[in-house]
């Protein structure tokens, strides 16, 4: 058996809490919404490991620090006699309840490891969490792929908590593979010096000049939210994306979904950052707006005469909308360690869905020089930056369901997505080799099931790798590595144009 280091315990600074006080609490009004059957939304973290699973290494070294979390040892109970009232409850957690382990005999596979993987884990997409335990499951694939010696994939209801908190969580439970006691980095926040040594004439001239800047910034502000507050409420209620090939039908979050994944080089990105002045969010918006026009432009082109594939002769109609919705984190963003302490109400790390939507264009055309690609995604990202979008949009959803109830609300929400094409989402992983169990990870893959459009994309960085992974319904995209192939080459075309330009060294 392989030697497994054991974990030391999330340190906390919530103080202890009364048994009476923790053995019951109302799911938050986002939580509600996400079990209302058209928003029945799970999450699942993919998890490949460089080394064979040992599951009794996971169950008894790694499970314990995951489920001392409130949420990963409480049920979902409806209250009937209290007007249906959603509360978690505390209960035993019986592992061998949440743990799966398929025997699987890799000699007989009727298909390749990789296509197995694929398979179960799309299964998954056709059933729901049972309600009758707490709201997740630890599936451990000992599977050889290309990518891995195996393969754990951790399920979770969507009402548990946002993307963020919920990976906040999983990085709290891992330790660094080189040090076992320490907990995982991820990358903060840089903060520009201001240089203060002016001499005083030029000194005022430059808080005037800073106060006019500040006095436009705030306008342009107050503008562009408007707008997109305007947007927003425009599409919960008849503003809809141009009908493309990857639109969602009704009914798509019914849907099962194919999981495809492709670890890309994320110094690839930082190359293609740097050399552009961007950020790392900038790059991927632009590579996915490229892939899309891509795969678009072939689609389009199905079934009729061939235009071609360039900037002036190709197959996409004019004026394609096409706009992605974008969960953006309203919390501050802390460390690791904060992050693991998101329970303690007095922490600035504040546990469950604190999010708010945005509304992201996506320019669907083909350019021949790549740059433009990720330049038109840094001037759409530096607008959206410039709002207050998510804030309001969180505001309104409250205010609607404080208003209107629980059904209205998710109407109103569900609208707003169907009316868009893709899901998006980009999270910041580990900058370390991380180990869960005494399993070295080799990539990590999050996504999810249960939204209303047909596609969503997900990059998470770790280390040096960006996972690209996508979420599709076969029935609207039936080639989703194709979609992936397109998304890669963008990537591999944007990096060469940098190089061959000479805007960076390699």
């Amino acid at each position: 058996m392989e030697s497994i280091n054991i974990l030391k315990p999330i340190k906390t600074k919530a103080k202890p809490i009364e048994k009476e006080v923790c053995e019951e609490e109302p799911l938050s009004p986002s939580s509600r919404l996400l079990h209302e059957p058209n928003f029945n939304v799970h999450i699942l973290s993919i998890m490949a490991t460089k080394s064979r699973i040992n599951p009794q290494a996971v169950k008894h070294q790694w499970i314990p620090n995951f489920v001392n979390h409130p949420r990963f040892c409480s049920l979902m109970v409806v209250d009937e006699k209290n007007k249906g009232v959603m509360k978690w409850v505390r209960t035993e957690v019986d592992i061998d309840k949440h743990i799966v382990v398929p025997q699987v005999n890799e000699q007989d596979l009727q298909e390749t490891p990789e296509k197995f993987v694929e398979n179960y884990i799309r299964n998954l997409s056709t059933t729901t969490l049972d309600k009758s335990k707490p709201l997740w499951d630890l599936h451990l694939l000992n599977v050889k792929t290309l990518d891995a010696e195996g393969v754990a994939v951790l399920r979770m209801h969507h009402s548990l908590g946002d993307g963020t908190s919920l990976m906040s969580l999983l990085l709290a439970s891992t330790r660094q593979t080189a040090h076992p006691d320490k907990l995982p980095t991820i990358p903060g926040t840089k903060n520009r010096a201001i240089n203060l040594e002016h001499n005083q004439y030029y000194s005022m001239r430059g808080l005037l000049w800073r106060y006019f800047v500040l006095i436009w910034f705030y306008m342009r502000m107050f503008s562009n939210t408007i707008v997109d507050v305007l947007m927003f409420l425009a599409t919960t209620m008849f503003l809809k994306d141009t009908n493309t090939p990857i639109k969602g039908r009704p009914g798509s979050e019914f849907n099962p979904r194919r999981f495809v994944h492709r670890v890309l080089s994320l110094d690839d990105m930082k190359l293609v950052k740097n050399a552009l002045n961007m950020t790392i969010n900038d790059v991927a918006l632009g590579v996915t707006q490229a892939g899309l026009s891509v795969y678009l432009n072939r689609r389009f082109g199905e079934g009729r005469k061939d235009k071609g594939a360039t900037e002036k002769n190709n197959n996409l109609p004019c004026n394609i909308r096409l706009r992605s919705s974008l969960l953006i984190n309203l919390r501050p963003t802390p460390g690791i360690q904060a992050l693991a302490d998101m329970m303690d109400k007095n922490t600035e790390a504040k546990w469950g869905n604190w999010v708010g939507s945005v509304l992201l264009p996506f320019k669907i055309a083909l350019r021949d020089d790549p740059l433009d690609y990720v330049k038109e995604a840094k001037a759409t990202s530096f607008r959206k930056k410039n709002s207050l979008e998510a804030i309001y949009t969180s505001y309104i959803s409250k205010l609607i369901l404080k208003l209107f109830g629980i059904k209205k609300s998710s109407s109103m929400s569900h609208r707003s997505l169907i009316n868009t094409t893709v899901a998006f989402s980009n999270l910041v992983g580990p900058q370390e080799e991380i180990s869960f169990g005494g399993h070295p990870m080799a990539y990590l893959a999050p996504t999810s099931y249960g939204q209303p459009q047909a596609l969503l994309i997900n990059f998470q960085s770790y280390v040096n790798k960006m996972t690209m992974v996508l979420s599709v319904d076969e029935n609207v995209i039936p080639d989703p590595h194709q979609l992936l192939d397109d998304l890669e080459q963008s990537l591999k075309l944007i990096k060469n144009a940098v190089v061959e330009r000479g805007l960076c060294q390699e």
